[in-house]
């Protein structure tokens, strides 16, 4: 069957050898995606790049400014730029591809990050039977931010052929069965299900916004930091915010999102339809995501080139839904220990 794979899939790709890992892989494991781990070799760049014709080792030589050991906890600036090789490689058959993208804790930290794959034309690609090693790419932008090796910021979906979409016409009808959105009169289901922004002046609290010249934080160290020195908290008369160029904030759907257990979920990160900003750098959503009653979408927003009005209710984002490539026993939520089940406007995992 066509469509993403589960977590019986990634267990025997990792017995069968065409997925291995220099860690212990089966906690790195969720029900339709896999969380991917920093390796000790890292390197401080000159700039981003891709290697459309070559390894990525073998463009290496001229972009290096300094090579450093994650063995021990590094510091990562902001704005600076680094190259990390990933534990995972792969060794993919029988028509297999997939794409990557950051974890929700990453997108959360305004952490950058994109995977960087031998002979790939795009970021976050991973092309059908890839055989290779995998490296991360990471520019932290709010916060100066410690890594060791270990580390997980971003994760892999993989796909058996092709990438089952579940059309509009179809999304429509599985919501009036058994429900995909909560919060809302109407299903606003438009080339995926659009998600507005809550900026409701009922709220105590409506957004976060990032500090500058915050202290600089252990990406590893979870519900250790004080959230008040890293994060205003802002309010709304007016049902509306203003995003400041080069500011980054935290902020909830209006909509209560789940996803059935039979599918996927990917949020899409950037659409020029809908208002020149980004937002959601953290894409994917496994299976059971809001079970039974909806959980809200986190979204993180910035902008880079003007200041934006967002008003309360204005759609926002996407997210786009796939069928699995066959049932599952493993969803998200309690049972495996699932960091933002049920939530409301909720900073990353790192902070109390």
């Amino acid at each position: 069957m066509i469509g993403s794979l589960i977590y019986n899939d990634y267990k025997k790709l990792f017995k069968q050898n065409e997925l291995q890992s220099t860690l212990n892989i089966d906690k790195q494991i969720q029900p339709s995606s896999l969380d991917l781990s920093l390796s000790e070799e890292c390197y401080e760049i000159k700039c981003s790049f891709l290697s459309p014709n070559s390894k990525v080792r073998d463009k290496l030589d001229g972009l290096i400014i300094k090579k450093i050991n994650l063995k021990n906890s590094q510091l990562f600036t902001k704005n600076k730029t680094y190259l990390v090789k990933l534990n995972e490689k792969l060794n993919l058959k029988n028509n297999i591809k997939g794409y990557c993208n950051p974890k929700s804790s990453t997108g959360r930290l305004d952490i950058f990050c994109r995977t960087i794959l031998d002979h790939c034309d795009e970021y976050e690609k991973i092309p059908l039977n890839y055989k290779g090693e995998m490296f991360i790419e990471i520019t932290t932008r709010s916060f100066d931010v410690e890594f060791i090796s270990g580390d997980k910021l971003n994760q892999m979906r993989l796909v058996y052929e092709k990438n089952n979409f579940i059309k509009d016409k179809e999304l429509i009808k599985i919501n009036k069965s058994t429900k995909v959105i909560f919060n809302s009169k109407i299903a606003n289901i438009d080339n995926g299900l659009k998600v507005s922004v809550d900026l409701s002046s009922k709220q105590k609290i409506c957004a976060y916004i990032a500090k500058k010249n915050a202290p600089p934080l252990r990406f590893n160290k979870v519900n250790y930091y004080n959230k008040n020195k890293y994060w205003n908290a802002l309010t709304t008369k007016k049902n509306s915010l203003i995003i400041e160029r080069n500011m980054f904030y935290i902020l909830k759907s209006k909509e209560k999102i789940r996803i059935p257990t039979d599918m996927a979920g990917e949020m899409i990160p950037y659409d020029t339809g809908i208002g020149d900003f980004r937002v959601h750098y953290a894409g994917f959503f496994d299976p059971g995501f809001g079970d039974p009653n909806g959980s809200f979408a986190v979204l993180e927003v910035k902008t880079n080139e003007v200041p934006f009005l967002l008003e309360d209710g204005q759609t926002i984002a996407r997210i786009r839904y796939e069928k699995l490539n066959k049932k599952t026993t493993v969803v998200y939520g309690k049972k495996i220990k699932s960091n933002y089940q049920n939530q409301k406007l909720a900073l990353s995992k790192h902070f109390i």
